[in-house]
């Protein structure tokens, strides 16, 4: 393995680390190991830090290829609350409005959610890393600035109910999506479509292209698996 010439990593990302603070983790054991101040690596595509799953590193020359794997279609699994939202569609903020969910069944679920199916318009959260005006949403949005985000074609391939718990009011779905699609605004529109609302609880990115999550590797066993790789630069630099 060579990590200039360029290498992939595949790492389950942690709940509540961004996606960046995940590379800068495994850059920084990287560069340890091959004795250099700073190995070049980047990231195809950022999950939320609320968010589990899939993310796939590239390091030297492979980072050129960044570009063409966020075009891979995403495979995500994904737990909505019905009946209340917040203002980041997740629980990274409090709920800031609450819905009737008496009306709501397995059925209407059913019945519902096949219109999200297929090219979509969606308007992306208001506290994401959408550029606006030179500056990110979410830093306007903390500041308490008036953003307003426009409307986006995406792409949904499949959406699947996976289960329903009536008593808590929270439905579970397995998303299969292109390149920008964001799974906290499709829940924030299916609880609309419900005539309710939701937000999301949990969400893991369970395949990148060809790519599974059981592919990766966590933070726990990255050390032991570099340790066991036959690595080329390191010699380069003794």
């Amino acid at each position: 393995m060579n990590f200039h010439e360029g290498a992939y990593i595949y790492i389950n990302k942690p709940y509540r680390m961004s996606s960046f603070g995940a590379l800068a983790h495994i850059r920084y054991l990287v560069s340890k190991k091959l004795h250099v101040k700073r190995v070049k690596m980047g990231h195809a595509g950022t999950l939320d830090p609320l968010a589990t799953g899939v993310l796939i590193l590239c390091t030297g020359r492979a980072t050129k290829q960044i570009e063409r794997l966020q075009q891979h279609t995403k495979e995500y699994t994904a737990t909505l609350q019905l009946g209340a939202t917040t203002p980041s569609y997740d629980m990274e903020h409090e709920v800031d409005e609450r819905y009737p969910t008496e009306h709501v069944t397995r059925e209407l679920i059913e019945k519902t959610i096949p219109q999200f199916v297929g090219d979509i318009q969606q308007v992306p959260p208001l506290f994401s890393a959408v550029m606006v005006d030179g500056d990110r949403a979410y830093k306007m949005a903390r500041k308490g600035q008036e953003v307003e985000l426009a409307a986006k074609t995406v792409h949904i391939d499949e959406l699947e109910l996976t289960a329903f718990d009536a008593e808590k009011m929270q439905m579970s779905i397995r998303v299969v999506c292109g390149k920008g699609t964001y799974i906290r605004s499709l829940a924030r529109d299916i609880g609309e479509a419900l005539h309710s609302g939701a937000y999301l609880t949990s969400l893991c990115r369970t395949r990148v292209g060809d790519v599974r999550i059981e592919d990766c590797l966590t933070f726990d066993n990255f050390p032991e698996w570099l340790d066991a790789q036959d690595i080329e630069d390191e010699i380069k630099n003794k």
